[in-house]
């Protein structure tokens, strides 16, 4: 991480694990920075919402789906080159819905190592704090 002296905009990412220990990514959509990297799904806290307002509208929006219970995680500021972000990552397990995917991204269910390719730079601590916690060791995506 840089020195970046920018704002940074707060932003709800929500990091869904299924009954198997699998998470999900998607991808990012076309039109948007760093279209086709994969990353968490989520986005900008609006004006007077909490991270866990902004991740349930978020979630839905994108994905179509009401989330459960949301645990907040960590939070890592990360420098890009068009913006400075604060990314609130919450551990999500339930949700209720058919996945839809509303902005033409693509989903896919992950395990360590991850074998969707290009993974956003502010995916990969999230990766990294996995294998810790499973005590996974070697590399955490298969593509360079």
């Amino acid at each position: 991480m840089s020195t970046d002296q920018r704002t940074p905009v707060d932003v709800a990412v929500g990091v869904l694990i299924d009954v198997q220990g699998n998470f999900l990514l998607t991808s990012r959509p076309e039109g948007k920075v760093y279209a086709g990297y994969w990353e968490f799904p989520g986005g900008k806290l609006e004006p007077g919402e909490s991270v866990e307002q902004a991740l349930r509208r978020e979630l839905h929006e994108e994905l179509g789906i009401e989330i459960g219970a949301v645990e907040p995680w960590k939070i890592e500021v990360m420098d890009y080159p068009h913006a400075r972000v604060r990314l609130h990552f919450c551990k999500v397990f339930a949700w209720r819905g058919e996945f839809q995917m509303r902005e033409q991204q693509t989903m896919a269910w992950q395990s360590l190592p991850v074998a969707v390719s290009p993974v956003l730079p502010g995916t990969l601590p999230v990766l990294k704090w996995f294998a810790q916690e499973r005590a996974f060791s070697g590399t955490t995506t298969l593509a360079p």
